[in-house]
């Protein structure tokens, strides 16, 4: 058990924002697979109970040793800003598997969240190893090797389409060169985004939440539809004015409107941009189905 105290947690909010895809709440307790551990996690008031794994790695994987007081003060710039902050208290981002995060966003691209939680439920109970916990199945997240060595047609089989090309093809670069992703967090930014960039399946917006999502880079800047909007309706004063203008006509995002809004919200926002992302991002999804 961890008391929280002064330590500002959500954990309802912190699951379901969007950036991880492998946990069920099954009751009072949200059920999970971080890398070779599965546990179960509950939050009562200002305590976290959980089971079969120790503090230290609850407070890793959870980002709990994050100074989320500074990150405020940091990304607290104007009044939207502040709004999604007060809303979402407590979110915090996943310390995540750097291989599983990027497998995971390689199969998430133009695909909603159902579909996501889908295909790599699917993937993980045909390549990844059986464990039961508590009366339930869980399943790793298939290793480089077993999707390296998968077929085609058996990674089409799990629902990927194009994708399974894409990631057989990262997996098999990875796992010929012995490529270790956990490197990339010495690097600076720009220059891990760079090499992720040249695996298949992996554009800007994959390889920006690999790198903010398990590699510990705070400044990347996720750019979707749904900040996208959030840009045009309360960033615009931001943007040169032709570059609104072609969002505004534009469904499509293409990699140079990316760039230009993913750097242009990461000078506003600073070192921690990439919290202020994820609290715009999920506000944005949480008002647009208030309403």
């Amino acid at each position: 058990m961890l008391n929280l105290k002064a330590c500002p947690f959500n954990l309802d909010v912190t699951l379901c924002c969007g950036q991880v895809f492998r946990w069920n709440k099954i009751g009072d307790w949200w059920f999970g697979v971080a890398k070779d551990k599965v546990f179960k996690i509950r939050q009562v008031e200002k305590r976290l109970e959980f089971v079969n794994v120790n503090s230290e790695f609850v407070c890793h994987y959870f980002g709990l040793n994050d100074d989320l007081q500074k990150i405020k003060e940091s990304i607290n710039k104007d009044a939207h800003i502040c709004r999604a902050l007060e809303k979402l208290w407590g979110l915090r981002l996943i310390q995540q598997d750097p291989w599983e995060c990027l497998a995971s966003y390689i199969c998430a691209t133009y695909k909603g969240i159902p579909a996501i939680k889908t295909m790599l439920n699917k993937l993980a109970q045909k390549f990844g190893e059986k464990t039961v916990f508590e009366g339930y199945d869980f399943y790793n997240f298939p290793t480089v090797d077993a999707l390296a060595c998968a077929t085609l047609d058996s990674l089409s089989a799990c629902g990927l389409g194009y994708r399974a090309k894409y990631l057989k093809t990262t997996a098999k670069k990875i796992f010929e060169q012995q490529f270790d992703l956990e490197e990339l967090r010495q690097l600076p930014y720009a220059e891990a985004k760079k090499i992720l960039c040249n695996f298949t399946g992996v554009g800007p917006k994959v390889a920006d939440c690999v790198l903010l999502f398990s590699l510990g880079k705070y400044e990347a800047f996720p750019v979707d539809v749904w900040i996208k909007r959030v840009v045009l309706r309360h960033y615009n004063r931001l943007l040169p004015r032709e570059l609104t203008q072609k969002l505004a006509k534009s469904r499509k995002l293409d990699n140079s409107k990316y760039s230009k809004i993913s750097e242009i919200c990461r000078n506003y926002f600073g070192d921690y941009a990439g919290y202020a992302q994820e609290y715009l991002y999920h506000y944005e999804r949480m008002t647009n189905i208030d309403n």
